[in-house]
């Protein structure tokens, strides 16, 4: 019989929400539809500044490791039985999961999980583990790094000092309601600063954090409601730009739509922000869906982008983005103009183990990159219920899954230039 400690444990909630690891069922984790044993080779230290959440309506699913087989856990395995639900850890930035948490619908017609990342997680050695690496050594998001008294006294001397400038007014309430890292380090005056400017998007993205239809999940945070104007938009970049540690500043945010909509507007706050200082990287974090407004931008002064997909494959894009007025070919000839014209490109590429990692997908973006060139791919967490997520992308598995890391390191192999990571890097100074 193994040792208490010598293998990573299922961990389960009551009723009341209160958290145990089983004394027997070893830790499982998801691949898409796959579940699969989990060992301690496979997981890290849960992060600091990570969550745990638990899954109303979700069974959990633990390993048996005698009988070598996924186990549905339907009730607490003493006190007389009693009802359990599903936990799942949602990670902290800068590190990317391997795993989905494992769990059995308790019945039909239950509705999505809200927008989070769902991480198998453990026990083990007397604390929690997750599914996951550290995709980013940079840390500017780390938990241990905001002081939240100074986040606070900070914000709300800007607000004072910013009164006449709606989008100041608009990043402290993503600073103290939401507590958005980027706007925090926007008023710590370090890293990367958000400059939300749609308020209207393109694309309805089953994902979306700031505006969800009738039958999806709620959104997370409310999206920005006017478009600000270039002043308003310098007023904030350019003193961070001057100033500010690793400075950059970055449209396109998840309080807002897609920024290209507001093309007229950016370039000429780019202008004035380079007509101010020639200091720090202007970002564009962009679904790539207008290429001759994205080629504008560049022209303007835009010197790096992040072009945000789920998958190079069609269908699965389409279905995940549901675009108004453009289509897949646009963002690969956004992408393909962007690269051309000396930009540093990026791909937000939103990770779901056994989508990501499948032999094809990773075909199909090998030869993206061979085509259009690329510089970094940043591994982003997909914020969504894999459940609903699969199903609704029609999503059927086809040949074997390589694992994120195995993704990751083939990649490297075949491209070894290029970088991965999880935040916009500053490409000048």
């Amino acid at each position: 019989m193994a040792y208490p400690d010598s293998y990573p444990r299922l961990v389960y909630a009551d009723e009341t929400g209160a958290i145990y690891d089983h004394p027997f069922l070893g830790l499982a984790g998801r691949s898409g539809g796959t579940v699969f044993p989990l060992s301690g080779k496979d997981l890290i230290p849960l992060p600091e500044g990570s969550e745990l959440f638990v899954l109303p309506g979700r069974l959990p699913v633990g390993w048996d490791g005698k009988k070598g087989r996924p186990v549905i856990l339907d009730k607490k395995p003493f006190q007389g039985g009693g009802k359990v639900q599903a936990v799942a850890a949602f990670i902290s930035p800068a590190h990317t999961q391997t795993a989905l948490a494992a769990w059995a619908l308790a019945q039909e017609g239950l509705p999505p999980l809200p927008l989070f990342a769902y991480t198998a997680v453990g026990w083990w050695r007397g604390r929690f583990w997750a599914a996951a690496f550290r995709s980013d050594p940079d840390p500017r998001q780390d938990f241990c790094n905001f002081n939240p008294e100074e986040v606070r006294a900070r914000t709300l001397a800007a607000l004072r000092k910013g009164r006449g400038n709606r989008l100041i007014q608009h990043l402290g309430k993503c600073s103290l309601t939401y507590g958005c890292p980027a706007a925090r380090n926007y008023f710590l005056g370090r890293f990367e600063a958000p400059l939300p400017t749609s308020p209207v998007c393109n694309a309805h993205c089953l994902g979306c954090i700031s505006f969800q239809g009738e039958g999806g999940p709620p959104a997370s945070q409310d999206r920005i409601g006017f478009v600000p104007t270039p002043e308003e938009i310098a007023g904030v970049a350019v003193p961070h730009l001057a100033q500010a540690k690793r400075a950059i500043v970055s449209f396109g945010q998840g309080c807002e739509g897609e920024p290209l909509l507001q093309g007229e507007t950016i370039g000429r706050a780019i202008r004035l922000m380079r007509a101010a200082t020639d200091r720090g990287t202007i970002n564009l974090n962009t679904n790539a869906s207008l290429p001759r407004i994205a080629e504008r931008l560049a022209e303007a002064g835009l010197e790096s982008v992040r072009i945000s997909m789920n998958s190079v494959r069609e269908p699965y894009y389409t279905a995940y983005y549901r675009p108004k007025g453009y289509g897949y070919g646009d963002v690969l000839e956004s992408w393909r103009i962007l690269k051309a014209a000396g930009l540093f490109v990026s791909l937000n590429l939103f990770v779901t183990p056994g989508v990501t990692d499948e032999e094809d997908e990773v075909e199909m973006l090998s030869g993206c990159i061979e085509s259009h060139g690329l510089d970094l791919i940043q591994l982003r967490n997909h914020t969504i219920d894999p459940d609903w997520y699969l199903d609704r992308i029609g999503h059927r598995s086809r040949g074997r899954t390589l694992g994120i890391r195995g993704m990751v390191a083939r990649l490297k192999k075949r491209f070894p230039n290029l970088a991965f990571g999880y935040f916009n890097p500053p490409v000048k100074g």
